[in-house]
């Protein structure tokens, strides 16, 4: 279908948690109990990355789905069923990709960072505490981010300095070869390590905009605090 929304379906291993994923849009993922609140809650994030699509000059694409397909069950793991997020791969991630498919998935991973950095930019530095004061301020939440990414660079056999990360001129540049290394992977035919590319993408897409979600969410920047009051 044009205009559906293909998704995969990641069922943790005792049904505690699904995790909806969408194939055609890396980074656009939500888990929940069933998977109708999985698909529910993905579909409630549309609007969201839409401002992704738009970065990667894919508003009018994305704009067209009207539909949700499920494309593809498939087990997930222990992980997938504590946090409901994806964890396993999919037989849809393991399949060869031209480069244009290719370079159409790393602009999109490339617009979530663009996101990402400008959240972190206009986000208050101190951020919205749980009910018991637990929670990581903006800082935390973008060491972390970068941390991540920083282990999933090795599988490409990338090694980045953590320091260098927070410089804005280190950043590019480890985007850059994060880039490279994929391009080059695929060229070769290979995984980086045992990911699929298409799921170190959609992983990379993923916990980028996650974070990028959850400084928006906690937010305290004044006009941010009162509209949430009103």
């Amino acid at each position: 279908m044009a205009n559906a929304l293909r998704v995969m379906l990641e069922i943790g291993p005792r049904g505690k948690k699904v995790a909806a994923v969408a194939a055609d849009w890396p980074g656009l993922e939500r888990g929940a109990k069933t998977e109708e609140a999985a698909i529910e809650r993905l579909q409630s994030y549309l609007p969201r990355y839409a401002r992704v699509a738009k970065l990667a000059g894919m508003e009018a694409e994305f704009a067209d789905i009207t539909t949700v397909d499920v494309v593809e069950r498939y087990p997930g793991t222990g992980s997938t069923d504590f946090w409901g997020i994806s964890f396993a791969f999919s037989e849809c991630d393991g399949q060869a990709i031209s480069s244009e498919e290719l370079e159409r998935e790393l602009t999109l991973m490339q617009a979530c960072w663009a996101f990402f950095d400008d959240v972190r930019g206009r986000v208050s530095a101190e951020m919205e505490k749980g009910p018991r004061g637990g929670g990581r301020d903006r800082d935390r939440i973008v060491r972390h981010t970068l941390g991540a990414e920083q282990d999933w660079a090795a599988k490409l056999g990338l090694r980045v300095d953590e320091d260098a990360l927070l410089t804005e001129e280190g950043l590019q540049v480890h985007r850059d070869a994060y880039c490279g290394a994929i391009r080059a992977l695929h060229t070769e035919g290979k995984m980086a390590r045992t990911w699929p590319l298409r799921y170190l993408i959609r992983h990379t897409a993923f916990h980028t905009l996650d974070h990028a979600w959850e400084m928006e969410d906690k937010d305290l920047t004044a006009g941010v605090r009162l509209a949430r009051q009103l």
